[in-house]
């Protein structure tokens, strides 16, 4: 064991660490979770540092040896990142802003680089995680920095599998654009439609949600970096200021550019509470879906068993043959999480004071949770579920026949009076429109397959089926 001291004292940390007594301390204050923070902040936070050296060397201000052992260890600590995951891993959700996960990540650095140079680690003397590494940052600037990075690769992979799936709903659409199928309001009949209007109601709400994200993804390419504690840039020169985000911008390849106002930047979180609720909008549209999908695919027996949905696993152990709509249900459970999540992240931003949010780590951890998890719904929804479904389409087109929801399309022609009692004597007897109108209204057969051609059924109302004398009842 080594002693490492800080301002509260001292600590043993193993031999073998590259991180140090700050990483120590977090450990031991934060056993809320077993998670650590996210792998994709953590290595956007290194890259964060190689800019940062960068900008200080260019300004004079590092010196050319400890810029070239910074760079080296944040290069190979990028190159062979398993091999030190487990050096930075602090808890994902901690007090102090971060402050932890930035000082694990200067810790490893200036250890690792003593190890490149022959030095022990925890020494310090060749290369200081505070002095060198972390020289003309806070983690006010960097933390939030790298979180924005991770987010938006996050979103990126999240964007790609949703417009993958909403691109199933409308292959689905095409397929099924001349199913004949009874629309519901409000869980009762209502008129005739088509399963390709159906999902291509699906597939616009999801590329709703598409455009929502990516332009709440946009925000988060402004950073607050060369702000350091406060806004102010303390600590920092203007040259630095000026150089550190356009390197980070070419390290990264991200079109990142600093925000216009630090002050607000560092203590202003908004652009995480948008992020959310636009994660939060798909999640609901998710719920609707799904739930859609769980109905129409009731039965087999005694349910609509409009859709069957396709069978990935048994689903009971007690009784035989029995199979759940699995995969719309993990992709509701997602949606509720998420959900939840948003609420979360909105107490999170509320709650900062003054100069600072110090809540930062939950909402990255959640945020994180959220696109991870959607992306996941989404694979296995469009994998094990959409590719495979099909439509029912004797069961859809007995069921609009018998229909008394038909009798809607009738009134322009026969009367709202004649239509209603058509439908009434439709659900008593359960005959279908077409029999009941050929027994009670005066109209010629022929008249009668206009009416309830299904394109005459789904589009604007045809004057040519209109017939004057209609509305005659048969006595």
């Amino acid at each position: 064991m080594r002693i490492e001291s800080d301002s509260l004292g001292t600590k043993a940390v193993d031999d073998a660490a590259y991180y140090g007594i700050h990483t120590e301390r977090a450990r031991e204050n934060f056993p809320v979770t077993s998670r650590p923070v996210d792998g994709r902040l953590v290595k956007n936070l290194i890259l964060v540092k190689e800019a940062c050296a960068n900008a200080n060397a260019e300004t004079g201000r590092l010196a050319a040896d400890k810029h070239r052992m910074i760079v080296g260890a944040c290069e190979a600590i990028l190159d062979d990142f398993d091999r030190f995951a487990s050096e930075l891993r602090t808890p994902a959700i901690q007090g102090g802003a971060g402050t932890s996960t930035n000082m694990n990540a200067n810790e490893v650095i200036a250890n690792l680089a003593a190890e490149m140079a022959g030095a022990k680690k925890g020494t310090y003397e060749l290369i200081h995680p505070n002095d060198d590494v972390n020289m003309a940052q806070s983690t006010n600037d960097v933390y939030p920095t790298a979180g924005h990075m991770a987010l938006v690769e996050y979103t990126t992979d999240l964007l790609d599998q949703l417009e993958k799936t909403a691109s199933s709903f409308l292959k689905l659409a095409h397929e099924h654009r001349f199913s004949l199928k009874m629309g519901r309001t409000q869980l009762e009949d209502a008129v005739p439609t088509t399963f390709g209007k159906e999902f291509h109601a699906y597939y616009r709400v999801l590329m709703r949600d598409y455009k929502r994200i990516e332009a709440a993804s946009a925000s988060l390419l402004e950073v607050p970096l060369g702000g350091t504690a406060i806004g102010t840039s303390i600590c920092a020169t203007q040259e630095y200021c000026d150089a550190v985000v356009p390197e980070l911008r070419r390290l990264s390849g991200m079109p990142l550019t600093q925000a216009e106002d630090l002050s607000d930047a560092v203590q202003n979180t908004d652009c995480y509470v948008a992020l959310s609720s636009a994660y939060k909008n798909l999640a609901t549209d998710l719920i609707k879906i799904t739930n859609d999908l769980r109905l129409l695919g009731s039965g087999p027996q005694a349910g609509l068993h409009e859709l069957e949905l396709p069978k990935v696993q048994a689903g009971s152990s007690i009784m035989p043959g029995k199979v759940n709509p699995v995969i719309p249900e993990v992709c509701a459970q997602v949606a509720f999480q998420v959900v939840g999540n948003d609420a979360a992240i909105a107490l999170a931003s509320s709650s900062g004071q003054l100069e600072l949010n110090a809540f930062e780590p939950v909402m990255f951890n959640d945020l994180f949770e959220d696109a991870s998890l959607l992306r996941g719904a989404l694979l296995t929804l469009k994998k094990n579920c959409l590719d495979h479904l099909k439509v029912n389409e004797q069961r859809c087109a007995e069921m609009a026949a018998h229909s008394a929801g038909l009798a809607t399309a009738l009134s322009p022609t026969i009367g709202y009076r004649a239509a209603a009692k058509i439908a009434q004597e439709a659900v008593a007897t359960g005959e279908s429109i077409e029999v009941l109108l050929k027994e009670k209204i005066n109209i010629p057969d022929s008249k009668i397959k206009e009416l309830l051609n299904p394109q005459n059924l789904l589009q604007p109302a045809n004057s040519s089926v209109k017939l004057e004398t209609a509305t005659m009842l048969k006595r």
